[in-house]
């Protein structure tokens, strides 16, 4: 499943044990396929270095970044035309969506949530994807 995962799902996936660690769990075993621009990686880089700096982290984030910057999928964003979020950085995600034909944008951003569906991509929580990926079907 091809999907995009906002900078906040990533870095909490690197520095902390829940369900955005669950995710990144879920792209080692190829359940997902993730795509990123440059744009993206260099706001995930610049958002982890800061909580790096204000010591927010427990544990080292960066083996997990660095395998990330490693997997994902490097795409070339899609032209949106106009703003299309609240928050204008949250459109280059949604244009890397666009771009590699995703399905799903993975996200805590609620300006990206409310979104709900734009251009057929739905903008789902850590928690709604990791339902979707194990559903009752694996019970």
């Amino acid at each position: 499943m091809r999907i995009v995962f906002d900078a906040n799902v990533v870095v909490a996936g690197a520095g902390w044990r829940g369900e955005s660690h669950l995710c990144l769990i879920a792209l080692a075993r190829r359940r997902l396929q993730a795509y990123a621009s440059v744009w993206t990686l260099d706001e995930l880089r610049t958002t982890c270095s800061d909580l790096d700096k204000e010591k927010r982290f427990r544990h080292s984030p960066w083996t997990i970044l660095n395998w990330y910057y490693c997997k994902v999928r490097m795409i070339e964003p899609a032209d949106l035309g106009k703003q299309r979020s609240r928050d204008a950085k949250d459109d280059p995600y949604l244009a890397v969506a666009v771009a590699a034909g995703a399905k799903l944008l993975c996200s805590h951003d609620r300006d990206l949530l409310d979104l709900e569906k734009p251009f057929g991509i739905q903008i789902v929580t850590p928690r709604i994807l990791l339902s979707r990926l194990y559903s009752l079907r694996e019970v």
